[in-house]
């Protein structure tokens, strides 16, 4: 059986209901000049309580879909944020 994905990531957007934007760095080289690149993808997870915010770092697994891009769940909020309220980029 094939294990799913987990990625962590910190919450950008939280403003929809039972959803949040986590954005997901990695690491990659690039293939000419052979600098280490950050790359950023940003993935829409279910968020079943609500419970995480804007500036929290969390866990994402992936599971099947819930929606036209949900493709995400919350497993756990790892760290809150210090100022909840502030929109982080």
């Amino acid at each position: 059986m094939r294990r799913r994905k987990e990625f962590i990531g910190r919450v950008i957007s939280s403003k929809m209901q039972k959803t949040i934007v986590v954005k997901v760095a990695r690491m990659q080289r690039h293939p000419k000049y052979n600098k280490i690149l950050k790359r950023y993808n940003k993935f829409k997870a279910h968020d079943e309580k609500n419970s995480a915010a804007a500036g929290d770092t969390v866990r994402i697994a992936e599971t099947r879909p819930l929606s036209k891009d949900k493709r995400f769940r919350l497993v756990e909020v790892i760290k809150k944020a210090a100022i909840s309220s502030e929109v982080v980029q």
